[in-house]
């Protein structure tokens, strides 16, 4: 499955290992600022005994210039957010660069299906996280694999809020506080940017205690 050490990901890994899967797990270099989901990611394929592998694409930084997420010229949005701001945040077509990668490497290892955690919170802003290019990369999957493995694609989150995804996640005991979800990639989790943001509303909406270390919190 594709994991990039934050909150979603992380539920869906071990949601699948609890359901008994065997996970592989693949997460993306691409440039971006906030690289310490991948320490997440690593820390994440350990504690699930779960194969791990980085896969290396960090010269498309020049090509997703255009992203607060890969220039650091680009000021990443804080406070209150708009969809206007939000833009700035879209990396074009990330999921579909990341799960084609995923697809083949599937195929190769014998892998039965690639999952993603796309969540509903997502499909204003980023199109590559909408049932409708659900829908379409599972018939690139079933195209470009067909009498090759027969890739499928999960994305059993896709119609859930990020509040579901929490509250599933203390169900399976999904230790919270060790995924990373801040576009700052900073010491702690800055607490502002529009995924902060989101990421506190999900735990406020769910009812469940956020373990998170944020700037204005660190070190209390």
């Amino acid at each position: 499955m594709a994991a990039s050490g934050g909150l979603d990901s992380t539920v869906l890994a071990y949601d699948l290992a609890r359901s008994g899967h065997e996970l592989a797990l693949l997460s993306f270099d691409y440039g971006q600022r906030h690289r310490r989901e991948l320490h997440a990611a690593r820390r994440l394929a350990h504690r699930l005994s779960a194969n791990h592998r980085v896969v290396d694409l960090s010269s498309l930084k020049t090509l997703f210039s255009g992203s607060a997420l890969t220039n650091p010229d680009i000021t990443v949005p804080a406070g209150q957010y708009t969809a206007e701001t939000l833009r700035t945040t879209v990396v074009p077509a990330r999921n579909a660069i990341f799960l084609s990668v995923a697809i083949g490497a599937a195929v190769s290892w014998d892998a039965q299906a690639v999952a993603f955690a796309a969540h509903s919170g997502d499909h204003q802003v980023y199109p590559d996280c909408r049932p409708a290019f659900v829908r379409a990369v599972q018939e690139l999957a079933r195209a470009s694999t067909e009498g090759f493995g027969d890739v499928g694609v999960l994305a059993p989150y896709v119609t859930w809020s990020k509040a579901q995804i929490v509250e599933h996640g203390q169900r399976l005991g999904v230790p919270f506080e060790t995924t990373w979800s801040c576009y700052q990639g900073l010491e702690w989790h800055c607490g502002t940017c529009s995924t902060c943001r989101e990421r506190r509303s999900a735990f406020v909406s769910a009812q469940v205690p956020d373990p998170t270390e944020y700037m204005e919190t660190a070190g209390a």
